[in-house]
């Protein structure tokens, strides 16, 4: 007989126990919050509240910088991850925590002009790795999304 897997916020024996946002949301590895899937403002809004310590603030910013260069994005948290894009299940951005960074994902971010610095695995995608008291350049971010919209989305 086979035991049948549960999803959920508890932890394996012998492992340590999840830790808990102050909104009480589960932080998975890394930090990074477990949030329902769910499309809209609000999920990305209770992921965001709910990133650890600085990680917060930097995710409040950066979802303003976003909504600033693209009024009408729409919004969702997939796997653990806000999204944003032109249209429902078509997305050009995705945030994530790390243990020691907030990891900035343009899924098209080989094609722009200049690339954000970091290179994946992918051919299209670049990755921008934020770190506590680093500087944002909030013009250059904002060029990013604005390039990132124009180009075609990621289905997911």
């Amino acid at each position: 007989m086979t035991q049948k897997k549960t999803a959920g916020a508890k932890s394996k024996p012998g492992k340590a126990p999840l830790k808990k946002s102050a909104d009480g949301v589960v932080l998975l590895s890394g930090g990074n919050p477990q949030i329902a899937k769910a499309y809209g403002d609000a999920p990305v809004q209770q992921y965001i509240a709910a990133m650890p310590g600085w990680k917060s603030d930097v995710g409040r910013r950066l979802d303003r910088l976003i909504v600033k260069a693209v009024p009408a994005v729409e919004k969702a948290v997939k796997w653990n991850s806000p999204f944003y894009g032109t249209e429902q299940g078509v997305w050009f951005l995705g945030l994530h925590c790390m243990t020691k960074y907030v990891k900035v994902a343009f899924f098209r971010g080989a094609h722009f002009n200049p690339q954000p610095p970091g290179p994946s695995k992918q051919k299209d995608v670049r990755y921008l790795d934020i770190y506590e008291n680093d500087e944002i350049d909030e013009a250059l971010f904002m060029d990013w999304v604005k390039q990132a919209a124009a180009l075609p989305g990621e289905r997911m």
